[in-house]
């Protein structure tokens, strides 16, 4: 494996046997707070995730084909747009749940009429 291996120009045993002084000491540069906050954070061996933490609603992707103008007007309004569109549709939603037609009886009512056969002078066979 060792001939896979590529030279790096280094004279590695040099750069071992170097005692740093406290003038080097010196030249490296303080560890800000700000550096901390971009470093990545391990629990056990294992990454924790920073940022946003995941939402308990989770979103589902899908592809929606809509005017230009809309896209347009939407984009036009700013950051967050999408958003936007997701809370639209979502306060339609709940007015159509609300203005729901009540169910239709799938029943047959029955006639109060005499039997159409019976008034023809026709039985059932």
């Amino acid at each position: 494996m060792s001939e896979r291996k590529r030279a790096s120009g280094s004279d590695w045993a040099k750069v071992d046997k170097h005692v740093i002084t406290p003038e080097e000491y010196e030249e490296i540069p303080e560890r800000t707070d700000e550096w901390f906050d971009q470093a990545d954070f391990h629990i056990g061996g294992k990454l924790v995730r920073r940022g946003r933490p995941k939402s308990d609603t989770v979103k589902q992707q899908v592809t929606l084909r809509l005017d230009p103008h809309v896209v347009a007007a939407l984009r036009a309004s700013g950051a967050g747009w999408q958003t936007r569109v997701n809370d639209i549709l979502a306060r339609e939603v709940a007015k159509a749940a609300k203005k729901k037609p009540p169910k239709a009886n799938t029943k047959r009512k029955r006639s109060t009429k005499p039997n159409n056969r019976a008034a023809r002078g026709r039985t059932a066979a």
